[in-house]
């Protein structure tokens, strides 16, 4: 978690073969998962947003090494400490599928 916005922008440059400067949210944790840095760019610069627990664990997803895309309701599950995978949720239909009968 010592890295700052050039750091990070080379890493989802670097390890990823992403553009830091598409319109996505980039986040990172550390490895006590209490201390999360979200990376954004905003049209004319990067936002650096840092988030550290103060009691708790992020449940960061444990394929910690892959790009993961996840929905906003997800990333609002990750920031109140709860897991992305929640098993009740009800999930949102595809209207693109056909309807099994």
């Amino acid at each position: 978690m010592r890295k700052a916005i050039d750091g990070l922008a080379a890493i989802v440059r670097e390890n990823f073969h992403m553009n830091p400067m598409e319109n996505n949210l980039f986040l990172f944790c550390g490895k006590r998962r209490d201390r999360l840095k979200a990376l954004y760019w905003e049209g004319d610069g990067f936002i650096l947003l840092y988030k550290r627990l103060e009691d708790g664990r992020f449940q960061w997803p444990m394929e910690a090494d892959d790009v993961k895309d996840i929905t906003p309701q997800e990333f609002r599950w990750l920031m109140e400490g709860l897991s992305i995978h929640q098993p009740r949720a009800v999930r949102k239909l595809n209207p693109n599928r056909k309807n099994l009968q």
